[in-house]
């Protein structure tokens, strides 16, 4: 399998191409619409055709670049079906399986930090987007955010993964690119450690966070799949 791990360092969100070596078929997970170009570049020396954008839920951080590609690609956006994104291509639940060539994608349902919330499985990795992070998870203050709800998809669908499995998140702020299950059972602030649920509730109800300051942009723009606002950046 091809993959790469991208970074976008004004709202430190990675982008993962994933891409299939026989038949050359890619996927983008969570495009950054200023990032575009860039994409474009990376996909075209790599001989690589698009043919998904993967959205881990609608972002309040960034502005997708999926329309963006559909339109320069002819790639398809793909959306939890309790995203709220009806400009998607495909609307997803859980369970549901892609396959890219020879790359199976398993879509597994982690709401919580927003009701559309996905991560995606693929072998011996899971992409978290905002649900998991390394050392942290995804806030439950705006969005349909539920912090118990939240604990239980983590629990449920990604604690549940073999412990080796490679956590790659949607974001990091302290320069930690990849994780894995047991790291994050054993020592994440928030989740590990045998912490409970309600000690997790707790918490996630005294974190006191400024809100995104894109938000204004990023959430009605993502709802139109990055189209009709201007990028951030």
């Amino acid at each position: 399998m091809i993959f790469r791990q991208l970074f976008e360092p004004d709202t430190f969100t990675y982008t993962y191409l994933l891409g299939c070596g026989r038949t050359k078929r890619a996927v983008l997970i969570d495009p950054v619409a200023s990032e575009v170009d860039a994409y474009i570049g990376i996909l075209s020396e790599s001989g690589l055709k698009l043919v998904y954008t993967l959205e881990t839920h609608v972002h309040a951080d960034h502005i997708t670049g999926s329309g963006l590609l559909r339109e320069k690609l002819g790639s398809k956006s793909v959306v939890h079906r309790d995203g709220g994104v009806l400009c998607a291509d495909l609307l997803v639940t859980d369970g549901v399986l892609l396959q890219v060539g020879d790359v199976e994608i398993e879509i597994r349902w982690t709401p919580g930090h927003t009701l559309g919330c996905v991560s995606y499985l693929v072998g011996d990795r899971v992409f978290t987007g905002d649900s998991l992070l390394i050392g942290g998870c995804g806030r439950t203050d705006f969005q349909q955010g539920d912090a118990g709800l939240l604990y239980d998809s983590i629990h449920q669908k990604l604690f549940s993964l073999p412990a080796d499995t490679l956590v790659f998140p949607g974001h990091d702020y302290n320069g930690n690119t990849v994780s894995t299950i047991k790291q994050e059972m054993a020592k994440n602030p928030r989740l590990g450690g045998g912490k409970s649920r309600e000690e997790f509730i707790a918490t996630m109800g005294n974190l006191k966070l400024a809100y995104p300051k894109y938000i204004s942009q990023a959430l009605p723009a993502n709802q139109s799949c990055g189209r009709g606002v201007v990028p951030q950046g």
